[in-house]
């Protein structure tokens, strides 16, 4: 029975854990792509520059939905 209980725990507190992470990179990818957009339609010129920084920092935004994602594996399995 205690061992169904913190295979159970274990599974919540990485499901919190991967829902938590995600709410930040989605935010904040949504909010450079919608920028950038917004910027490449007022000055086309600049889109191929903007493109550029837009996925760089969509790249980096990224990384904390991975870390989130490997410290849910980590709950899961590792502990």
């Amino acid at each position: 029975m205690v061992e169904a209980i913190i295979t159970a725990a274990k599974a919540i507190g990485a499901a919190i854990c991967m829902g938590v992470g995600s709410i930040g990179p989605a935010l904040g990818e949504g909010n450079a792509v919608g920028k950038a957009l917004e910027g490449m339609a007022r000055q086309p010129e600049a889109a191929g520059d903007l493109r550029t920084n837009m996925i760089l920092g969509c790249a980096v935004t990224e990384t904390t939905g991975i870390y989130s994602l490997v410290i849910s594996l980590l709950i899961l399995f590792a502990l």
